[in-house]
């Protein structure tokens, strides 16, 4: 029996398994095998059986250039072109294939030696290894519960919910403030850059610290134009919550035009992205964000694919954008693809539920549990948009992230590229630290002056 077949009938079986129980977190025994066989964060410790997946041996040491390519030096190993595709789709998802089939002349895929590059600080290995025999989903799978520690909840899913709750609460450095850009590149290939600042909380890094007000919530987060200036002043206001039945995401715009203040409850599923020029809804973003509830979330079992990883070629500060975005895709050569194993989870549209993706399908990374891909499908069916999250170690950090988040629209040719920093000097600070006051509308009120 090969790889995939064994990992569907495991995925059937967790998600029967699920049917059949409480939301509960795993037993003492089963938290047991996180530092043992399972690394801190619940990926297989081991490597793959054929060699070219190695055992995780504790990630990038803490510390350093968190620019500076640990294998600069290496070469790639396998160049998969459409001629070759259908030679390699075992390790390929049906968007990868499509890619290859849209663009066959010039997309490619670069795949390199495999590194488990992530390493986090031993805070939070200490708090996922609480989270396992503690943390619970609530509300039918909307929340969850309350003694859920900072970080990912279920090392050991069991269920594809509580995989793409592992997604979201990822460690991101506990707060931040970065400046990057968002790109909606044209079919021809034409863009106009659209520079974005975000300052992001999780209620334990406020400096007053958790208190009241906190309760419920997940992250505050603030997204603010830059340029250009026709955009420059807007600004953006979420209180994202744990439990989004319990007290939904709130959310405030400030509209430099109006220069008001409004409550804007539609950021949120399928309304559009941010200055995305229509090319991403709100819950792309981060590749998946927000509250599930609209989705069956199915837990497919594992997979070995082609991911972007380690992308500190991409990251290069001597890079401009003109550089790495061009016609249909972004330049295959700074892009960086390895073997790793994934979570494969399916989200299908619940009947009587909207949305524009009618079938999600999530390749979520073991060691990190950052989404790598994600192929989304129309209403019909039908492939409609590939998302790539190019990610690296920032080792100053110990912050397994983002270096761009890519959306491919296959029917008209255009994508959407963000989290690009190349041109905005060191574009992530993780030692920001902020108060409840900074996360208010009086505060984006402030900001959006001209």
């Amino acid at each position: 029996m090969n790889f995939k077949s064994t990992a569907l009938i495991l995925g059937s079986a967790m998600s029967l398994s699920f049917s059949m129980h409480t939301l509960a977190a795993v037993s003492e025994a089963e938290a047991a095998k996180l530092g043992d066989s399972l690394t801190p964060m619940g990926a297989e410790k081991a490597g793959n059986a054929a060699g070219t997946i190695p055992a995780w041996d504790g990630g990038l040491p803490a510390g350093g250039d968190r620019y500076a390519d640990p294998y600069a030096s290496e070469q790639p190993i396998l160049t998969i072109t459409a001629e070759n595709a259908e030679q390699h789709k075992q390790n390929l998802t049906p968007g990868q294939l499509a890619m290859f089939a849209k663009y066959p002349d010039s997309f490619k895929m670069n795949i390199y030696p495999t590194h488990r590059s992530a390493s986090l600080p031993q805070t939070q290995y200490d708090n996922v290894r609480q989270n396992a025999v503690n943390a619970e989903l609530t509300d039918g799978g909307n929340g969850l519960s309350a003694n859920t520690q900072e970080g990912v909840p279920f090392p050991i899913p069991q269920t594809g919910l509580e995989a793409i709750w592992n997604h979201m609460t990822r460690y991101r450095g506990g707060a931040l403030e970065r400046t990057f850009v968002q790109v909606p590149v044209h079919e021809n290939g034409n863009f106009v850059p659209v520079k974005i600042t975000e300052k992001m909380s999780w209620p334990n890094y406020l400096k007053e610290g958790r208190n009241a007000k906190d309760d419920n919530i997940l992250f505050y987060f603030v997204q603010q134009i830059q340029a250009p200036a026709r955009l420059t002043g807007n600004v953006l206001l979420v209180h994202e919550a744990q439990n989004q039945i319990a007290k939904p995401r709130q959310a405030w715009i400030y509209n430099a035009g109006q220069r008001r203040v409004r409550r804007a409850p539609q950021i949120a599923y399928d309304a559009p992205g941010t200055a995305s020029d229509g090319q991403r809804t709100a819950d792309n973003l981060d590749m998946f964000n927000g509250a599930p509830d609209r989705y069956n979330w199915n837990l497919a079992g594992k997979e070995e694919i082609y991911i972007p990883y380690n992308s500190y070629k991409l990251a290069d500060r001597n890079l401009k954008y003109s550089d790495i975005l061009k016609k249909g895709h972004l330049n295959p050569e700074h892009s960086r693809y390895e073997l790793h194993r994934v979570w494969k989870v399916e989200a299908t549209l619940k009947e009587g539920s909207r949305h524009v993706y009618a079938k999600r399908t999530f390749y979520i990374d073991e060691d990190t549990w950052q989404t790598a891909i994600v192929d989304h499908y129309d209403g019909r069916g039908q492939l409609w948009r590939v998302g790539e999250a190019h990610q690296m170690q920032y080792q100053d950090a110990q912050v397994p992230w983002l270096t761009a988040e890519l959306l491919y629209d296959l029917q008209s040719g255009r994508y959407i590229a963000g989290s690009l920093t190349n041109e905005e000097g060191d574009g992530f600070d993780f030692n920001a630290r902020f108060k409840h006051r900074d996360f208010t509308p009086q505060a984006i009120r402030r900001l959006g002056k001209r």
